[in-house]
């Protein structure tokens, strides 16, 4: 049965496809189908910290940092894109005769915008995480600290309103690398490109769990100690996890911009950093599709009941929460664990338990 899981996996990655990306755009409205992009920028941070917290242990509650460097590094391109050779309307309004920041001029090119939304979370996730895990910082100072990373960054950014806007934020963008966003296909093409992206961060970390590298990530989770004395160096192992988790949050931010419109501190903070835990937490940290379709569960809960009872739907999201962390800890996926559990044969062994075994033997 286990040579069957991984096979089965992809096929659901398969159907999931399916569903996105030919279902959803004949059956949805556009204003639906817009919010479904919403979800699914969401979802692809969430498969990046199901890969951190829940293969590798690590609670990140500040994936809005890495959320926030793709999505400002898109916005203000559209935005530039927008004003054309000249400069953007909100900064003309605080000076006229002020020229353009010099840090804006680089994303006047495409190319550099891409670049710098993979780039830009490589490094700063990089940095952060080979000082925290060289010094064997986790646990709860870990998430502190990434939660108050977030803080500092929204705080920062709401305080240069002529740089970046402030609280108003980036919006009013017509472009999109040279396509009108206002052309119904144009943001169709929009919401099929961020489908996509989200089923290759799933493939992506599909691969990565059935690889020996997914098998060191759970073993360091369980047991660290245990994988150091057998020669391997956890550090490097959660960099990696924490790097492609920042980079998945990172395109999620930029597909956000072009498909909601605006872009602003509210939307990368530690409040939007909880509600990504929340979503992950919801729908199952250590399975493959958990994450994903609790962001996007949230996330329709936000467009849904934030619209009809905006000051209370937060308080109805954070009671799910609470059942269930209280009834299921692993999330609701692991319903659907344990009814497989039963059926399991006898002699097979959860891969999460067998992890450490697996690099003993392979060791020895």
């Amino acid at each position: 049965m286990t040579k069957l899981k991984p096979q089965l996996s992809l096929v659901g990655i398969g159907v999931f496809a399916v569903l996105l990306l030919a279902v959803a755009p004949l059956v949805l409205t556009d204003h639906w189908l817009g919010n479904l992009g919403k979800y699914c920028c969401w979802a692809m941070a969430a498969v990046g910290i199901g890969l951190a917290w829940g293969r590798g242990g690590m609670l990140v509650m500040g994936q809005g940092v890495f959320f926030a460097l793709g999505a400002y590094a898109m916005a203000m391109h559209l935005t530039l894109e927008t004003a054309g050779d000249g400069v953007p309307g909100f900064m003309v309004l605080y000076d006229p005769l002020a020229p353009l920041p010099a840090f804006w001029e680089p994303f006047r090119s495409a190319a550099f915008t891409l670049l710098a939304i993979v780039l830009l979370p490589v490094i700063a996730a990089g940095i952060l995480g080979y000082a925290l895990f060289k010094r064997r910082v986790k646990g709860a100072y870990f998430a502190i600290l990434t939660q108050a990373l977030a803080v500092a960054l929204a705080t920062l950014i709401s305080s240069t309103i002529r740089e970046t806007g402030g609280d108003t934020g980036l919006s009013d963008f017509k472009y999109f690398f040279g396509f009108v966003l206002k052309d119904p296909a144009n943001r169709n093409m929009v919401y099929l490109i961020t489908a996509a992206l989200l089923v290759v961060c799933l493939l992506v970390v599909w691969q990565l769990y059935r690889s020996r590298f997914g098998e060191l990530l759970v073993a360091t989770r369980d047991a660290e100690e245990r994988v150091r004395f057998l020669g391997y160096d956890p550090a490097n192992i959660k960099l990696v996890a924490f790097v492609v988790a920042a980079l998945m949050a990172s395109i999620g931010g930029a597909m956000f911009v072009p498909i909601v419109g605006i872009i602003t501190p509210a939307e990368i903070g530690a409040a939007a950093s909880i509600l990504m835990i929340a979503g992950v937490a919801f729908g199952g940290r250590a399975s493959l599709f958990g994450p994903a379709l609790g962001a996007m569960a949230v996330g329709w809960g936000q467009s849904s009941l934030g619209s009809t009872w905006p000051d209370g739907w937060t308080y109805i999201i954070g009671l799910l929460f609470i059942v269930v962390i209280l009834f299921l800890p692993k999330g609701l996926s692991s319903v659907l664990a344990r009814f497989t559990a039963a059926r399991r044969g006898p002699g097979e062994q959860p891969a999460a338990t067998t992890a450490t075994l697996q690099l003993e033997e392979a060791r020895s």
